[in-house]
């Protein structure tokens, strides 16, 4: 029975990620959607396997099936602006497809269920970030969270100010705001990374999408937790945690608490398995 219980998270994604992809399917009827949330989920729970049997590479290769798949198949291929430009762009154009989708399931309604998981095995930003040499922070966490609100809010002003202002051939605006913005996104992530010896410096100080992300991960289903009987206070997993998450507190309001992106390092470097 304990064996079949440790396997129970990744079972639990891919149903709810095959929920969903039938869902879309039946009521979009388009099969894309089947195959798509379909490829995300297997892509997930095939990690979340991997990591169980102590593949030491089962994150990365999650971040690499999923995140090539949104940056290169959808993104550049297909032409959707997956970035928060385009959920705006979709939002006020008032069809539920695409960008709108993809945030609902993976960074609004989503992280009620998996938290900041996206962060940790999707994000295709944070896919090219994670091969950077800083994997845990040099330094205390700086205080200029508040620089998300206004990469939010830009985002926000941006779109509308496309639409009050009538602009032609939206579509291809918006594909070059993708590729546009990723460049951005990723030439500030990398420096971030540089000067403040933290790979994840971009996605605790400029990611708008966290504006999403965090207040409904507060409420997560799967969370890190510390089995007390088994801890020694011992520190390693605070030292180890790329997003300076206090792992070993269980309640909700723990320090950096809607900051976990579910890496899992902690419990791969606890010396007494009490993650």
């Amino acid at each position: 029975m304990s064996q079949f219980r440790k396997y129970l998270p990744p079972l639990i994604i891919i149903a709810l990620f095959e929920t969903v992809a039938v869902a879309l399917w039946l009521t979009k009827d388009n099969v894309f959607y089947l195959l798509n949330f379909s490829y995300i989920g297997a892509s997930i729970a095939l990690g979340m396997f991997l990591f169980i049997r102590k593949y030491r590479y089962a994150r990365r290769t999650v971040q690499l099936l999923v995140g090539l798949y949104m940056l290169v198949y959808l993104g550049i291929i297909c032409r959707e602006n997956m970035q928060i430009e385009g959920f705006w762009y979709y939002l006020f154009s008032g069809v539920f497809e695409a960008a709108t989708i993809h945030y609902a399931v993976a960074k609004i309604f989503g992280p009620l269920v998996f938290g900041r998981g996206w962060c940790g095995y999707a994000c295709w930003t944070a896919m090219v970030l994670d091969f950077l040499p800083y994997r845990t922070p040099a330094g205390p966490r700086k205080k200029i969270g508040w620089i998300r609100y206004i990469a939010f809010a830009a985002s926000l002003v941006f779109v509308i100010a496309l639409f009050l202002a009538k602009a032609e051939n939206m579509e291809r605006i918006m594909f070059l705001a993708f590729i546009i913005g990723n460049i951005i996104y990723y030439g500030v992530g990398i420096a971030l990374a540089f000067v403040l010896k933290d790979n994840r410096a971009f996605c605790k100080y400029i990611c708008p999408v966290t504006v999403f992300l965090k207040p409904m991960s507060y409420f997560s289903l799967f969370r890190v937790k510390c089995d007390k009987n088994k801890c020694i206070s011992c520190g390693k997993c605070r030292r180890v945690c790329p997003m300076d998450v206090d792992v070993t507190d269980n309640s909700r309001k723990r320090e950096n608490g809607t900051e976990c992106i579910l890496c899992m390092e902690c419990a791969r470097n606890c010396p007494r398995n009490a993650l």
